[in-house]
């Protein structure tokens, strides 16, 4: 369960809710090891990786990392990243992933945090390949140290920026086959989403919820992105004005901006959905709210770049879809 502490600090480090999220325990302190088995049911892991196309060299947030040899016991301390791995086939690869690495079911979840790092609890699993999503306490130069080699996989701001990282993990992990045809994918099953959903007849506007304090993020991130897909306006973006991408709106301006959409990605961390915004002073006034434009969505679906992102296009056409329908 993402918590909201944690979400505002990600949202001041220009992180937003697209680091860490999922649900688990944050205690990475001395790691169970029998939790960190692949397990025997769930996702498959795919087929062995291309021991000729090693050794690899990758890009890792501007670095170059070179990989001698296929990695066989990888941790991964990002859940973008974990949900990636999975998905191009190089599940059997993993051996640990982080506490907010929820998906797939049969990801090796343990204790360990991606938010903060503890050196011994990652070495404890023997890694030859570690997978985060930025260098945190210099966790890049203390595994360098014991010769591990890490791949960075920041917050994705852009759908090229997800079809890339799938790119750099396929090559690390000797899946860059399977890498590319879950990108290609993705591409096209988010082309024909939009192609397929009807054009409302004015432009609608839209807010995206990351928690109850109204924490939201602007056209510029990874999720205004998406929401571009379908030409809405996002409300949120006059109203950061220090330009960190994550804005906090007041009540007040929210209901003046009268959004057409509401987008809850807090369903699980802060139990929002329909109902408990209807309830919200003022928002009884606000045309998502009045229309039944209030979109319950899953927390953790809304805040990742991986594959699961087309599961997230999909909700918004459906909503637009609807919204476009009672346009009026």
């Amino acid at each position: 369960m993402r918590s909201v502490p944690l979400l505002r600090s990600a949202a001041v480090l220009l992180l937003g809710a697209l680091v860490l999220t999922g649900c688990g325990d944050s205690d990475d302190s001395k790691d169970d090891k029998t939790q960190g088995t692949p397990a025997a049911t769930g996702t498959s892991a795919g087929s062995g990786p291309d021991s000729k196309a090693f050794p690899a060299t990758v890009d890792s947030g501007g670095a170059k990392v070179t990989i001698a040899s296929a990695p066989k016991k990888i941790v991964s301390l990002a859940p973008s990243a974990t949900e990636m791995l999975f998905a191009i086939g190089a599940g059997g690869q993993v051996t640990a992933v982080d506490d907010q690495s929820n998906f797939p079911a049969s990801a090796p979840k343990t204790k360990l945090s991606g938010f903060k790092p503890n050196i011994e609890a990652i070495t404890n699993y023997t890694p030859d390949l570690v997978v985060v999503s930025d260098d945190i306490d210099g966790l890049v130069a203390s595994l360098g140290k014991l010769k591990i080699p890490v791949v960075l996989t920041p917050a994705a701001k852009t759908f090229d920026d997800s079809y890339a990282q799938l790119t750099t993990l396929g090559t690390a992990t000797g899946h860059a086959k399977q890498a590319g045809e879950v990108a290609a994918k993705m591409k096209s099953d988010i082309a024909a989403v939009v192609a397929a959903t009807p054009k409302p007849a004015r432009q609608l506007s839209y807010f995206h919820e990351l928690d109850n304090t109204l924490y939201t993020s602007t056209s510029k991130t990874f999720l205004g992105q998406v929401y571009a897909q379908f030409g809405l306006k996002n409300i949120a973006d006059e109203a950061d004005k220090a330009g960190t991408g994550y804005p906090q709106l007041s009540a007040e301006y929210l209901v003046q901006a009268n959004p057409d959409l509401v987008f809850l990605a807090d369903t699980k961390c802060c139990g929002q959905n329909a109902d408990e915004v209807g309830k919200r002073p003022g928002w009884d006034r606000v045309t998502a709210v009045r229309k039944g434009g209030v979109v319950a969505l899953d927390d953790d679906i809304a805040s990742r770049w991986g594959p699961r992102v087309v599961d997230l296009v999909r909700a918004v056409s459906e909503a637009v879809t609807k919204a476009g329908a009672t346009q009026g």
